[in-house]
């Protein structure tokens, strides 16, 4: 099914397919998947650019005409045509929801198919479909973990990679990857309380307040002190710091304060595959259970000061009212041996041009794996930087593509 329409400077053409739940068993359960075909009115034949966003569980941007489309986009369209997937389970794509009716393990069975190689099948399932050849990919974050699954799984289909900000680990355990990011975020934490020496007490007293008292969001859900710690996860962007402080500096019993926190919450029932599998997306070939959360190290355990940043944790199923239907399977999951993700020696044997934008100081993906994992790969071509940080692409889109772009062309 296909629906195409008109918006100021651009050509939108919306896409639905059916694709197997699991891959592994095409006559069985078919899902939908979307996909947005985005180009310049002077530009549909022009090969395609599939983006895979960031997530897991986080739907394709919504674009909009000239001059208020992402900048990456227009720098994109300027060579391609924009394939933006909706990644299963997100967006228009079918829903995952709460899975009611399901015992919890019927849910962890089923949520066992939203990972990056469940999201690569979906890929190469489209590209047969619109009868392309090959095209090229543009991963942001989570989406960087589908390309490297790509490149492990069915490089015939690309033509050319960029990765920002998601060049992740190979062979790693998950818990190697947690301890590193607890290191970044105490230097988050360090930064911030630098700039906003004030802000410390105000936290202090903000997590008086809740341990304190009832304090509900807007939602009914009551407010924990661990759960208001989980908003550090803004400090990994650009203006984290900032919208931090701007929640931190409101009177906690203020309305504002409640729908400001709420909106600044990285886990939520609309997006439950964040939380539900979002561990799992490190899982190449382990069991995770609950690694952040054993992970945890003493001083953010002791200080209610430092903010977490992208950790998943059992207790987030209690305190979350939208998570906890997913409570049990969550549980299921933290215990179930994942496959392995990625093909080490097939990445060594790479032919297809990658290109990376890798954040010296990431919050989200270490760096140090980043550099490890770039290294397997012959044809990769790595930006490190801390010109940027993890949203270097929604900040300065034109500028990273631009030089991605030049990096694969042999240019930069």
């Amino acid at each position: 099914m296909s629906a195409t329409f008109h918006i100021p400077g651009l050509i939108l053409t919306e896409h639905e397919f059916q694709v197997p739940l699991d891959h592994s068993r095409p006559d069985g359960q078919r899902i939908t998947v979307f996909a947005r075909e985005v180009a310049d009115p002077k530009g549909r034949d022009r090969p395609f650019l599939v983006f895979l966003q960031g997530g897991p569980g986080q739907e394709a941007p919504r674009p909009h005409g000239v001059p208020y489309q992402p900048g990456w986009l227009d720098r994109a369209l300027a060579d391609y045509r924009v394939l933006m997937l909706d990644q299963r389970g997100t967006g228009r794509s079918t829903p995952v929801g709460d899975l009611a009716g399901m015992t919890p393990q019927e849910q962890a069975d089923y949520l066992t198919h939203f990972r990056a190689d469940a999201i690569v099948r979906d890929a190469e399932w489209i590209r047969a479909a619109l009868g392309v050849d090959s095209w090229s990919v543009l991963g942001q974050s989570f989406g960087g973990f589908c390309c490297l699954n790509y490149l492990s799984q069915a490089p015939e289909g690309l033509r050319e990679v960029f990765f920002t900000g998601g060049v992740p680990p190979v062979g790693r355990h998950p818990d190697d990857v947690y301890r590193n990011t607890y290191v970044t975020m105490r230097e988050r934490n360090r930064r911030y309380y630098q700039r906003y020496p004030g802000d410390r007490d105000r936290v202090a007293a903000i997590v008086d307040r809740l341990e304190a008292g009832d304090l509900r969001l807007p939602d009914g859900d009551v407010l924990t002190a661990r759960r208001f710690r989980q908003i550090g996860n803004m400090l990994g962007m650009s203006d984290g710091a900032e919208r931090l402080h701007y929640i931190v500096e409101r009177d906690p019993d203020s309305p504002a304060f409640r729908h400001d926190v709420a909106a600044a919450m990285p886990f939520s029932g609309r997006n439950p595959l964040y939380a539900v599998i979002h561990e799992s997306s490190y899982a190449d070939g382990h069991a995770t259970r609950w690694s952040a959360q054993r992970t945890l190290p003493a001083d953010f355990e002791s200080d209610q000061t430092l903010f977490t940043g992208e950790h998943v944790y059992s207790w987030m199923f209690t305190d979350y009212r939208e998570l906890a239907p997913l409570r049990e399977a969550a549980e299921i999951l933290a215990e179930h041996e994942w496959p392995v993700l990625y093909d080490a020696e097939r990445l060594r044997a790479c032919e297809v041009p990658c290109a990376a934008a890798i954040y010296a100081e990431d919050a989200y993906v270490d760096r140090v794996y980043s550099e490890e994992t770039a290294a397997l790969i012959p044809t990769m071509r790595s930006w490190l930087t801390n010109e940027f940080e993890h949203n270097g692409l929604r900040a300065a889109g034109d500028r990273v593509l631009d030089r991605l772009i030049a990096l694969t062309n042999g240019y930069a």
